[in-house]
């Protein structure tokens, strides 16, 4: 009974609040790891200490992300807020270390993007600014916020490399990839380095495909009308 009431808790607290859902447009790609890491203005592994809940209400919830370390661009001088929110302590869900594809959970629970963060955690942001304040770069589905707990943590290698990839000009682009890839293939029985080296293959393969095809265009009303059939 304890476990049907924990996993009812989980399912109600991941359900998509209506101010939370989102859809996608046709023909919208998910950015690659390396688009990603080139369109965010700040990458930062910060410590998410404090923020609020599900108490508060959908344009009030905040969480205090402490900087750890910076990837790209500049280390902010304190603590930043984002709009997110702190999950309860059954609620839990901290990102698979080993899945260098596919974004956290939550983001494909109607919302399209991460909101939710475990206090204490550690967490790799992508971040762009607007209007003065931060939020997640990359779009619906992106890899924009993932939990990386330790020092080694494969998305936390990736990541570094993609940054360094990204900022070289986009011919050089392809042999920086491929020589990483069969750097880390030649390390035989390591599944990290294969792990990474098959998240490279993905950059060298180009952009992801539409999620929607595009919608066929609307009939063009000079176009004859076909006759009735009686």
């Amino acid at each position: 009974m304890r476990l049907f009431h924990a996993s009812l808790a989980l399912a109600v607290f991941l359900a998509p609040l209506p101010a939370l859902a989102c859809s996608v447009a046709s023909g919208y790609r998910v950015p690659t790891n390396l688009e990603l890491a080139g369109d965010a203005d700040l990458i930062l592994l910060g410590l998410v200490t404090d923020g609020e809940g599900d108490a508060a209400g959908p344009e009030a919830r905040r969480i205090e992300v402490h900087p750890v370390a910076v990837l790209k661009g500049e280390l902010p001088a304190g603590a930043i807020r984002l709009p997110a929110m702190i999950a309860p302590d059954d609620a839990v869900q901290l990102s698979n270390p080993y899945d260098l594809k596919d974004a956290h959970p939550q983001s494909f629970a109607g919302a399209c993007t991460r909101y939710v963060f475990p206090r204490g955690t550690r967490v790799l942001f992508f971040l762009k600014q607007r209007g003065g304040d931060w939020h997640l770069a990359g779009g619906p589905f992106s890899r924009s916020a993932e939990d990386v707990l330790g020092d080694d943590a494969p998305w936390l290698q990736a990541t570094r490399f993609y940054v360094d990839v990204a900022a070289r000009p986009p011919a050089d682009r392809p042999a920086l990839l491929a020589a990483r890839r069969d750097a880390l293939m030649a390390r035989g029985d390591d599944p990290i380095a294969r792990l990474i080296a098959a998240d490279i293959d993905r950059q060298l393969a180009g952009p992801n495909e539409p999620l929607r095809e595009d919608l066929p265009p609307p009939p063009d009303e000079s176009d004859p009308v076909p006759a009735t059939i009686e």
